[in-house]
């Protein structure tokens, strides 16, 4: 069992958790995920690292409520447990197998859309950690969902906020904010995008345009997070990859991300039957099977 050390709502539908996995702390990687299970008969979610204590042992992950097995992670209190938690699974970020000296050089932005700034949080404050600094822009769809924003703030060199309605920060996207900075004269050699599809396929459309070279995590579509399932498969140029087992990160120019939008829908209609018997029992039956 994995024992849950601290548990805490940030906004209304995501909340962060410090689970004690001493194991899984001491050979993690930035941009790397774990599997968590809540009990033997759970649905196994895959949930990107948001950071991580070696001497603690402890791994920090951040989840959104979007179904019923997440829904169901909401009830767990401090002091509770996982029945699994596997990792570190996927590749880690390729910007740590790099040259430092040469990653001083370059000048490297991170654009995070709502939760996927927790993924992102772990390679910028890796980054500062060795010395490397580089620009962060966080956006959400109002001042009320931002994440992690002060510890974000402590690691970048430079911290954009957007918020979609205004209504904190930059007024506009995390794209619309990178082209502002261009036309300001901002210059960036490498890009970072880790969001919603939609967000992470327009920031590839824009930065394909400026000549930015660009890496997306695809952990959207993962479901099983070993390869077994192929759910997560995706065209990346002209190879089929799966985002768990060769990713999560790739070369956002060469994702087809129409593709994967579509392929991220294929479980809607059993996910929406795990709500329903979620939160209104075993109730939803009919002839016909049609209705559930």
């Amino acid at each position: 069992m994995y024992k849950i050390l601290k548990a805490e709502q940030l906004t209304a539908n995501i909340f962060l958790m410090d689970v004690e996995a001493p194991r899984v702390a001491r050979h993690c990687e930035p941009g790397q995920f774990v599997i968590v299970k809540i009990d033997e008969q759970g649905e196994r979610i895959p949930l990107t690292i948001c950071d991580y204590n070696r001497e603690a042992g402890t791994i920090t992950i951040v989840f959104q409520t979007v179904g019923a097995s997440t829904q169901r992670m909401v009830s767990l209190e401090q002091g509770d447990a996982f029945a699994d938690f596997v990792g570190p699974l996927g590749c880690p970020s390729d910007l740590i197998d790099e040259d430092i000296e040469e990653l001083k050089k370059k000048k490297i932005v991170f654009i995070a859309g709502g939760v996927g700034t927790a993924p992102v949080y772990p390679q910028v404050k890796w980054l500062h950690e060795h010395g490397v600094d580089c620009d962060v822009i966080m956006g959400s769809r109002n001042k009320d969902l931002l994440i992690l924003e002060d510890e974000m703030r402590a690691v970048a060199a430079n911290l954009y906020v957007t918020t979609d309605d205004g209504s904190y920060g930059f007024h506009g996207t995390g794209t619309a904010q990178l082209q502002e900075l261009w036309d300001q004269g901002v210059r960036y050699d490498h890009c970072v995008a880790i969001g919603p599809m939609i967000m992470m396929k327009f920031v590839c459309k824009l930065t394909k345009e400026l000549g930015i070279p660009t890496v997306v995590s695809m952990n959207p579509i993962m479901v099983d997070g070993t390869g077994m399932c192929g759910a997560c498969r995706l065209v990346v140029g002209d190879e089929v990859k799966f985002a768990c087992v060769d990713g999560p990160e790739f070369d956002g120019h060469l994702v087809d991300f129409d593709q994967a939008m579509k392929r991220q829908q294929q479980y809607k209609t059993e996910e929406g039957r795990a709500m329903l018997k979620l939160t209104e029992g075993d109730t939803h039956h009919g002839g016909c099977g049609q209705c559930g």
